[in-house]
C-alpha cells in the first residue's frame, strides 16, 4: 500500500536523577560528596533509507519513545545513556511540526533528500547531576543533586514527496502507464478506463549512458490545484522532479475530449498549484498516433506548443524556452517514437542534474538550524498577570527547571531560585509590575516573589 503522508507523536527518553551521596569508607572519617550524574535519555531520530518506497510502517502505530536514562549512583557511578530511537522513513520525506490541537501544519524541521540523511526530532533529557557538581569554597557537603530533565516532545508531519527526475503527467487515460512500462521496467496497472492508476509509480530509465527516474502521477482533471479528484495528493509529488513531461491524448478518449483543451487544462492547472510549476523545464508528448485521424490534431498541438515556448521566451523565437519547442510524437501502445521520446528527456535531465550542481553548494544542515530555532525557543518564557497578585511564568526551559527541582530539599529550592534570576526572570516580573509577596506559578507549584533576594547570597557561587 502506498502511504505519503502521516502524523506521528515523538518523545524522548526522560533524563535519569543524579546522586546525593557521601563517601563511606573505613579510616575515612569526613569522606566528601560523590554522587554520579543520571544518564541522558535517547533521542528520536528520523532517518532517510533508500530502500522504502511508502510510509506505510507509521499508518496503524503513532506514538513511539526513546529509552530514558538510568538514574546514577553513589561511588560516582554515572547513569546508562538511553538507547536512541531511529525511525526509517522513505528518501524525500519532508518533516514538519504539527499542531495536534489546532490541526495545523507548522515549521519545516528537515527535507530528508539523501540516503542515510538524520534530523532529531524529539531530544531525550539531559540526566541530571549529582551532588559533586555542586561543591563550593563554602559549600563543601551539599546535600542535593538535581532530578532528570524531561524530554521534549510533540507530534510531527511527515510528508513522502517522490525523489523523481521526470513526471509524467495528463489527463486520465492519456497513457502515461503505458509509456513508463515501454521506457522502464516498471509494471503499472493498465486498462481502458479513466484513473486506472491511483498511486504515483516510479520507473529507472535508461538510454545510452544516460539514466533517469520517472514517476508516472495520476490522472489529473480540472480544479486538481484546488484539491478536486485528489489533485493536491498527485500535485505534491511533481515538486521535486527537474521535469515535466506532458502527455496529450490525441484521441481525446471515449469521453471525446478536445487535446488541446487538455494541453491548457493541465498547463493551468500546474501554474495554479505552485508558480514556479509554470516555468519547470518539460517535454510535449502527442500520444496514440497509431489511431487513425489523429494527425490534424497532431499539427495543432505541435503549433500550440510551439506559440507557448516562444511566449515563454518574452516573444523571441529564437531565444531559450523552458518548454521545449518540439512535439514529440508517439504511441506507447506500439513503441513507436518512445525510444527518441526517451533519449530526449535522458539527455535534458542531464542537461538540469549539471546545471543544478553548479548552482547548489553544501546542502542545508537541516540538524544545525532545527537545533539553533528550538534552543531559541526553549529559553523564551512568557509572563501573564492572573488578577489579585498572582502571575503566570510558562516556558519550555522554565518549566524543565521546576520539573527537575526537589521541593522537599531546601538547597535544591534554593539553586532553582539561583537559575531563576540568572535566567533574568526575576528582573521581567519586576519590569510587569510584580510586587514582593505576589504569587507565582510555574506548572503546579507556586511561591511567593522576592525582589530583593539574591541566590547568590543564600547559596553562593554555583558551577552552573
Amino acid at each position: 500500500m502506498f502511504i505519503d503522508k502521516v502524523r506521528i507523536h515523538v518523545k524522548g527518553g526522560d533524563g535519569g536523577a543524579g546522586c546525593m551521596s557521601f563517601r563511606r569508607e573505613a579510616h575515612v572519617p569526613k569522606g566528601g560528596p560523590d554522587g554520579g550524574d543520571g544518564g541522558h535519555g535517547g533521542d528520536v531520530i528520523l532517518e532517510a533509507d533508500a530502500s522504502l518506497s511508502s510510509l506505510i510502517d507509521y499508518r496503524f502505530k503513532h506514538h513511539f519513545k526513546a529509552q530514558r536514562g538510568t538514574h546514577g549512583k553513589g561511588s560516582r557511578m554515572h547513569g546508562a545513556r538511553g538507547e536512541d530511537l531511529i525511525l526509517k522513513v522513505p528518501v524525500g520525506t519532508v518533516v514538519h511540526e504539527y499542531f495536534e490541537d489546532s490541526k495545523e501544519t507548522g515549521e519545516l524541521i528537515a527535507d530528508l533528500t539523501h540516503d542515510q540523511e538524520r534530523v532529531t526530532v524529539a531530544s531525550g533529557g539531559r540526566g541530571g547531576r549529582g551532588n559533586t557538581h555542586f561543591v563550593t569554597s563554602t559549600r563543601r557537603a551539599p546535600s542535593f543533586a538535581e532530578l532528570g530533565e524531561p524530554s521534549t516532545e510533540g507530534w510531527v508531519e511527515l510528508e513522502m514527496k517522490l525523489m523523481a527526475d521526470a513526471a509524467l503527467v495528463g489527463m486520465p487515460s492519456a497513457g502515461k502507464s503505458s509509456l513508463i512500462s515501454k521506457m522502464s521496467a516498471a509494471r503499472p496497472k493498465i486498462a481502458d478506463y479513466p484513473f486506472t492508476t491511483l498511486v504515483p509509480n516510479l520507473g529507472v530509465c535508461r538510454s545510452g549512458d544516460l539514466s533517469f527516474v520517472a514517476a508516472d502521477i495520476p490522472g489529473l482533471i480540472e480544479g486538481a490545484s484546488e484539491g478536486r479528484g485528489l489533485g493536491h495528493e498527485f500535485l505534491r509529488h511533481i515538486e521535486r522532479t527537474a521535469l515535466i513531461v506532458h502527455v496529450v491524448d490525441l484521441t481525446g478518449d471515449w469521453e471525446g475530449r478536445d487535446p488541446l483543451s487538455d494541453y491548457e487544462i493541465i498547463n493551468r492547472e500546474l501554474a495554479l498549484y505552485a508558480d514556479e510549476l509554470a516555468a519547470r523545464p518539460r517535454i510535449v508528448v502527442a500520444n496514440k498516433i497509431d489511431v487513425a485521424g489523429t494527425e490534424e490534431v497532431c499539427k495543432k498541438l505541435a503549433e500550440r506548443v510551439k506559440a507557448d515556448s516562444i511566449a515563454a521566451a518574452g516573444g523571441n523565437e529564437f531565444a531559450p524556452s523552458p518548454i521545449d519547442p518540439k512535439l514529440y510524437c508517439i504511441s506507447a501502445l506500439t513503441g513507436e517514437g518512445v525510444d527518441g521520446l526517451k533519449a530526449a528527456i535522458a539527455t535534458k535531465v542531464h542537461e538540469l542534474r549539471e546545471a543544478a550542481r553548479d548552482e547548489i553548494g553544501e546542502g542545508v544542515q537541516y540538524e544545525h538550524v532545527w537545533e539553533l530555532k528550538r534552543e531559541k525557543r526553549d529559553r523564551h518564557f512568557d509572563i501573564t498577570p492572573l488578577g489579585g497578585g498572582v502571575w503566570r511564568v510558562s516556558g519550555p526551559q522554565v518549566e524543565r527547571w521546576v520539573v527537575q527541582t526537589d521541593w522537599e530539599n531546601e538547597e535544591a529550592i534554593a539553586f532553582f531560585q539561583h537559575r531563576f534570576k540568572r535566567a533574568g526572570i526575576d528582573q521581567a516580573l519586576e519590569k510587569a509590575g510584580a510586587v514582593d509577596g505576589d504569587e507565582i506559578r510555574i506548572l503546579e507549584m507556586a511561591f511567593d516573589f522576592e525582589s530583593a533576594q539574591t541566590a547568590e547570597d543564600i547559596f553562593g557561587e554555583l558551577d552552573l
